[in-house]
């Protein structure tokens, strides 16, 4: 047995109607064609599906069968054509984000908050990104987005810009660097170096400035949160660099210092990077303005 969804609409239209001629005009068909239709599917079901003898015409026993799937099925097909309409309109979808920096979480949940207003209808989450290979899964559709500070050339992949920032040397009031203008390699050398437990490639401090001066420091100490390194820097237990936007509030307090890196000004950029095709839809477009707009008000404090 063959059975179509416009065979599935017809019995619910004539069962909703009462009748042929009600359910044609529903339809949108003449009612020779709707009664040619429902032989047709009489003659492949084997047995009558409706009692034509009853006004209202009434369902058959084999008719209620199909009725019921016809309630189960069509307002799913209703359901996926409505999705596919939106998607088609850019009004829903989906943006998964991996990030490649602990710190980003400060800037990136106020830009989902103001997202997920505009955006209801998009399926929005977050991976660490640090806990896997971001960009080849950005390739392999496992997620929409990623943030990085360090762009690759790879086919298929944009890495929007959102914003500069500069990597940030933060001590307690009471460690001796206090007293410097400015941070260079060498300094580190006598400091405990407070980090995101993440490999070297993905630090700062180290890209930027300890492994190209060939400077090791005392020692490394790594926490997950930066709510900790924070913490563990205003005792005094090492030194940090962050970003500066993190620093936000710290710079204020007098239990911290916060210096440049130098000896020349150290400035890094951050990237969103998406798939070619994604990166134009409309709501794709709009957290890209967003985050690029957004983590600077942090960084003005």
């Amino acid at each position: 047995m063959y059975i179509e969804l416009r065979h599935l609409r017809t019995i619910r239209a004539i069962h909703q109607a009462g009748g042929l001629a009600r359910a044609a005009d529903v339809l949108n068909m003449t009612q020779s064609a709707l009664s040619h239709q429902v032989a047709g599917l009489e003659d492949q079901a084997g047995m009558e599906l409706f009692v034509r003898r009853s006004k209202p015409m009434k369902l058959s026993a084999a008719g209620i069968r199909m009725l019921r799937a016809a309630d189960r099925i069509l307002p799913e097909i209703d359901a996926m054509e409505e999705e596919f309409r939106n998607l088609r309109s850019g009004k829903t979808g989906r943006l998964h984000i991996a990030i490649e920096c602990h710190a980003c979480f400060d800037w990136l949940f106020p830009v989902l908050e103001l997202f997920r207003h505009a955006w209801p209808e998009v399926d929005v989450d977050i991976r660490a990104g640090l806990a896997f290979d971001a960009l080849p899964a950005l390739n392999r559709e496992e997620v929409d987005l990623v943030i990085s500070s360090n762009p690759l050339p790879l086919p298929g992949i944009t890495f929007n810009p959102l914003f500069d920032y500069h990597p940030t040397f933060l001590a307690a009031a009471a460690n001796p660097l206090a007293a410097k203008d400015m941070i260079e390699a060498a300094d580190f050398r006598d400091q405990t170096l407070i980090t995101y437990p993440v490999t070297r490639d993905k630090l700062d401090v180290f890209t930027e400035l300890l492994t190209p001066a060939k400077v090791e420091p005392r020692a490394q100490r790594t926490a997950e949160l930066t709510a900790v390194i924070l913490m563990l820097v205003g005792s005094n237990r090492g030194v940090a660099v962050l970003p500066d936007w993190v620093l936000r509030d710290v710079k204020s307090s007098a239990d911290y210092v916060t210096r440049p890196l130098g000896p020349g000004v150290i400035t890094k950029r951050l990237y969103a990077a998406t798939r070619e095709e994604d990166a134009a839809r409309p709501f794709m477009a709009h957290f890209l303005k967003l985050g690029r707009s957004e983590p600077v008000k942090l960084q003005r404090g």
